[in-house]
């Protein structure tokens, strides 16, 4: 019986462990902020369905914009789309990138913060989700017609004659509301984006992202989505939110201080508390082993605060931790027995 024992032992000893793959912490987090998420963006859907309907109020609005822009010296809208008109293939990009570029951008731009970028992430998905409420609430109390549809202007819907077209007729129970042209989040949320990566990164390259909302702009004024004082309004209130979050804090997590925008806040562990139950294991078997070295650490001495004390600096009678490494180390005698080992 004790041969089979000490075989059996020895057998443990020889053979390695599979290696464990441990599960990032950022794992846990990611339902809680998919859900966030899915909910802003079906508050701001719905938004703008309820926004939907006041055409007369949106025109009205539009004549007022326009005339406001021109009294302000800004340049016209129709002249940036006459340039966009002499060529078919740069129409068609530009519409390309209004219909397919907008969301998808956004998605991967929130999850490469995600996974690489945590701090910063918490950060710059706090400042997007209020610049969406606040874009909400401007669609609500200003419905605004945009330029493809104001009559006079001379500018024409180019996704609608040169394709691909985003939207059908203006119909007032469509959840795709083309009166919400103010303020235009398609600016704004590229802003966002050019600014979450040029404050997380440290390249001298970094400022080109910059390119991107300037871009944008420029495709959502040519195609006529657009007035120059939806990009500015949606750009400053990007600024606005920004102001109202706290900075990005290195080794923050989605669950650290601040929750007024983290509703599904988990505590932190206290310090102090019991170890997760594999790390209990791995210490009780640390401790055996130690105890088996030296004779005297009981191997039940593995408590609630086991995973907060360190181990003594030495052995018995003052031996070193190498010395105990090497006792650990010694091969088996007296019939295998690990309890006959001796230094």
């Amino acid at each position: 019986m004790g041969n089979a024992t000490s075989a059996a032992y020895g057998t443990r000893r020889l053979l390695p462990r599979p290696p464990r793959i441990p599960l990032p912490d950022r794992l846990p987090h990611l339902l809680p902020e998919l859900a966030l998420l899915v909910a802003v963006q079906a508050v701001y859907k719905y938004g703008r369905k309820v926004a939907n309907g006041h055409t007369e109020e949106a025109f009205h609005h539009a004549d007022h914009v326009w005339s406001f822009e021109r009294a302000v010296h800004l340049p016209s809208e129709h002249s940036v789309q006459q340039l966009l008109l002499h060529s078919h293939t740069l129409v068609h990009t530009a519409n390309y990138l209004y219909a397919t570029v907008h969301f998808p951008a956004m998605l991967l731009f929130l999850g490469y913060m995600f996974v690489r970028r945590r701090a910063h992430y918490l950060w710059i998905r706090r400042a997007i989700v209020i610049q969406t409420m606040l874009a909400l609430l401007g669609h609500l109390l200003f419905p605004l017609a945009p330029p493809r549809m104001l009559p006079g202007d001379g500018m024409i819907d180019t996704a609608a004659v040169y394709g691909p077209a985003v939207y059908g007729k203006p119909e007032t129970h469509s959840m795709a509301n083309q009166f919400a042209a103010m303020p235009s989040l398609h600016v704004g949320w590229a802003l966002a984006i050019a600014v979450g990566l040029i404050a997380s990164h440290r390249s001298r390259w970094r400022w080109l992202w910059l390119l991107h909302p300037l871009l944008t702009m420029l495709v959502v004024v040519g195609t006529a989505n657009h007035y120059w004082l939806d990009c500015i309004i949606g750009s400053l209130l990007l600024g606005l939110a920004l102001s109202l979050v706290p900075g990005p804090t290195p080794g923050l997590s989605p669950t650290d201080s601040h929750p007024w925008v983290w509703p599904l806040r988990r505590e932190p562990p206290r310090q102090g508390a019991a170890a997760p139950r594999g790390e209990r294991s791995l210490l009780r078997r640390a401790v055996s082993v130690l105890g088996g070295a030296w004779g005297h650490l009981p191997g039940e001495a593995l408590g609630e605060n086991c995973a907060s004390s360190p181990p003594p600096a030495g052995g018995p009678g003052g031996a070193s931790r190498a010395e105990v490494r090497g006792r650990t180390e010694l091969p088996l005698s007296d019939g295998g027995d690990p309890r006959h080992v001796r230094g």
